[in-house]
């Protein structure tokens, strides 16, 4: 298997993802036979033509509607067409998943009921073909895990169907908002839209990981060319990279990937037992990795409790505020930290005792080791009256096939 890369350096758009995948082989009629399926093919003119930006070569997709008389789609309509289409259900859930999405942040930005939102640019023949185009050949090309760098937001203004709206476009700004996706606003970039709702939707749904894999090993690329004329080359490229052949590389290299973290903490005196676990669940839903707690001596010779989340950088803003607002706390300690972690997957096997959850990990040597669910040990052993040490060696033994129920992570 394999993952996936997308480096967006000057923008991310649907034409520029699909332009990128037919780059890398995915054949054409992946992207056709969906559209067809909901009844599009006569509707739209798909020109995929080879170009050149400063040099640089790359695919330029475009989509020409053939509709003398477009409809003004809304998420209503997308949606009967996607669900009564003969698609597979991983295909059309993802297709729900972005359109989902865009009918969500149009509704936030418009103040209207998600059922109200009509599309303008977003229900436009050019924008289902490139969501429903881009999904089908992710599917296609079935990656285990998806990589993808910072999206710059752009600056100035642009003129849609509500008018002049600064860059980034509100609809932009709720989806980065709420798929808690960063936004790169250097100063560097040049003026313009850069990322639009319809590329920011479908990286929201289709990306695993926001940066750049620790190793790339890259067995090849396409190139997605943008269509507007930089200072630059516009140019978006999707590496596929080596997955299952890791454990070829230097484990000193290839194996253990760091991470700078930040952990946030509090010493709280004046909460009681139950508000502090309530705390601690509200710093795991806003996306904390990690809490945990200890007790301390405090000042007065009271008993304390050290609460202690460990977060991502990007995350830092967003958990500091839970902890004001959800919390009796009054100041925060930050620090950074980094942390080394080995590759993991989650899965079941297939034993004498039914399928029991298991978690993988990948050791510097190449070795897989793992770990029973322990909730599926507890559950088994009152069921069949062994202790767990007693099942643990009778489900070795009874291994049979693993399925994993997703890629590599780190």
């Amino acid at each position: 298997m394999s993952r996936l890369f997308i480096d967006c350096p000057t923008g991310l758009s649907g034409d520029m993802l699909l332009g990128a995948c037919l780059d890398l082989s995915v054949p054409r009629k992946v992207i056709e036979e969906p559209l067809a399926a909901i009844g599009l093919e006569s509707l739209y003119s798909l020109r995929v033509e080879e170009g050149r930006s400063f040099g640089l070569r790359g695919l330029k997709v475009s989509v020409d509607s053939l509709e003398s008389d477009p409809p003004q789609r809304s998420w209503r309509d997308i949606q009967a067409l996607i669900l009564k289409a003969n698609f597979k259900e991983s295909l059309r859930k993802r297709v729900l998943q972005v359109f989902q999405s865009l009918a969500d942040a149009e509704g936030c930005v418009h103040g209207l009921n998600v059922d109200e939102v009509h599309f303008h640019e977003i229900g436009a023949i050019d924008s289902l073909v490139d969501v429903v185009g881009v999904c089908a050949c992710f599917e296609y090309l079935s990656p285990s895990a998806v990589f993808c760098t910072t999206p710059p937001a752009g600056e100035g203004n642009i003129q849609t169907s509500h008018g002049i709206l600064p860059v980034p476009v509100p609809a932009v700004l709720e989806l980065a908002r709420k798929n808690r996706i960063i936004l790169d606003s250097s100063n560097d970039f040049p003026a313009g839209e850069l990322t639009t709702p319809t590329g920011l939707a479908l990286i929201a749904i289709l990306v695993n990981q926001f940066s750049r894999p620790n190793v790339l090993d890259i067995k090849r690329f396409g190139i997605g060319l943008g269509s507007r004329r930089l200072d630059r080359p516009n140019l978006l490229r999707l590496c596929e990279i080596n997955d299952e052949d890791i454990k070829d590389l230097d484990p000193k290299v290839g194996l253990i990937n760091k991470q700078s973290l930040i952990v946030q903490e509090a010493w709280i005196d004046d909460s009681s037992p139950e508000d502090l676990a309530v705390l601690g669940d509200h710093l795991r839903l806003a996306g904390a990795l990690d809490v945990v707690s200890e007790q301390l001596q405090m000042k007065k010779s009271r008993h304390g409790v050290c609460l202690r989340a460990l977060v991502r950088e990007e995350n830092a803003n967003q958990l500091r505020m839970v902890w004001f607002s959800k919390g009796t706390v009054l100041g925060l300690r930050e620090y950074p930290v980094n942390r080394w972690s080995l590759p993991r997957r989650a899965g079941f096997y297939s034993t004498s005792f039914g399928k029991v959850r298991v978690k993988q990990a990948r050791r510097p040597d190449g070795k897989i080791s793992f770990k029973f669910e322990n909730d599926d040990l507890l559950r088994i052993s009152l069921e069949q009256g062994l202790s767990v040490d007693e099942l643990r060696v009778q489900l070795r033994k009874s291994l049979k096939n693993f399925i994993p129920s997703g890629g590599w992570s780190w």
